[in-house]
């Protein structure tokens, strides 16, 4: 059984992206299910400022839940909750996970390959896309998004000259913009600089916080780029 893990950005503040990511796998007619309410925080920020104790408790509890749902595989597409259920959750725990643990553009492009879900060419849209810290840097995923836009017929993506292993950091994770909101904001200005030289109409990320930071700095700069994040992205070309 797959479990879609919504994590706490995409359920409390941009709830859109949790909507899109479930439009995207009924769409594809994936058999999933969500924990509700058992879901608690993954536990990101509050291991990443020191706070271990904490996030071992909201882990053991997840750990738990997931188990107790029949979980074969969970999937989310939060960046921080990815990178933090699968690597810390069994260092912190002392065990390893009875399931396997999958970030959504990863489990979109097995879906594309396997013929779930294709792409209607529609008219021509340029995008940048902004790898986030915790999936590139800390997982080494950076070809899995880029694939699912180039299957898509009519998005032409445009590269940052930073980008892949070189890609400046948005400023919002590891408990950055937690703890030092400007420094967070004057990373993500640069960020958006940075996305507005490929002229691309759109930036796009697989990570709800990377979104939050760089899309309140793409409203504060009155930038003509639209920021949405993966699910949003694919929900959109989609029609859904």
């Amino acid at each position: 059984m797959l479990v879609y893990f919504a994590g706490c950005m995409a359920t409390y503040r941009l709830p859109n992206i949790a909507e899109s990511t479930i439009k995207v796998l009924k769409h594809a007619n994936v058999d999933f299910k969500i924990l509700g309410e058992d879901e608690w925080c993954c536990g990101s920020v509050a291991l990443r400022t020191g706070y271990v104790d904490e996030a071992k408790y909201m882990a053991r509890h997840n750990v738990d839940v997931l188990k107790a749902a029949g979980a074969t595989g969970v999937v989310t597409a939060c960046a921080g909750c990815f990178r933090t259920i699968s690597v810390d959750y069994p260092s912190i725990l002392g065990e390893e996970l009875p399931f396997e643990v999958i970030h959504f553009p990863t489990l979109l492009k097995e879906l594309i390959e396997d013929g779930r879900i294709e792409f209607l060419k529609g008219e021509p849209i340029t995008v940048t896309y902004h790898d986030p810290c915790h999936v590139g840097r800390h997982m080494g995923i950076y070809d899995d998004p880029r694939e699912v836009m180039q299957a898509i017929p009519n998005v032409e993506l445009r590269e940052m000259h930073k980008s892949g292993k070189n890609a400046s950091c948005c400023g919002a994770g590891g408990g950055v913009r937690s703890t030092n909101r400007e420094m967070a904001r004057e990373a993500a200005a640069i960020r958006i600089q940075e996305a507005e030289e490929t002229e691309a109409t759109i930036l796009t990320t697989a990570c709800p916080f990377c979104t939050f930071n760089l899309r309140e700095r793409v409203e504060h700069a009155g930038s003509d780029l639209k920021m949405l994040d993966f699910p949003e992205f694919v929900a959109n070309l989609l029609g859904l």
